[in-house]
């Protein structure tokens, strides 16, 4: 299956949920965000969204500043 993640094509062995797909990326333990097809996944609901072919997957860690 393959999916759009931040711009690039990226390969996933099998259906995943968007938790399965950050946990894959080493970024549980980030202050990140996820949309998928520009709407916003809340994290309570990472471990049930189910991503599907040709999901365009955006990934943005929070960065502070000042």
């Amino acid at each position: 299956m393959e999916i759009v993640l931040n711009g690039t094509p990226h390969r996933l062995l099998a259906q995943q949920t968007v938790a399965a797909l950050v946990a894959e990326l080493n970024m549980s333990d980030k202050a990140i965000a996820v949309a998928v097809n520009r709407n916003v996944i809340a994290r309570g609901r990472w471990q049930e969204y189910q991503l599907q072919t040709h999901d365009i997957v955006d990934v943005v860690r929070a960065i502070g500043g000042g």
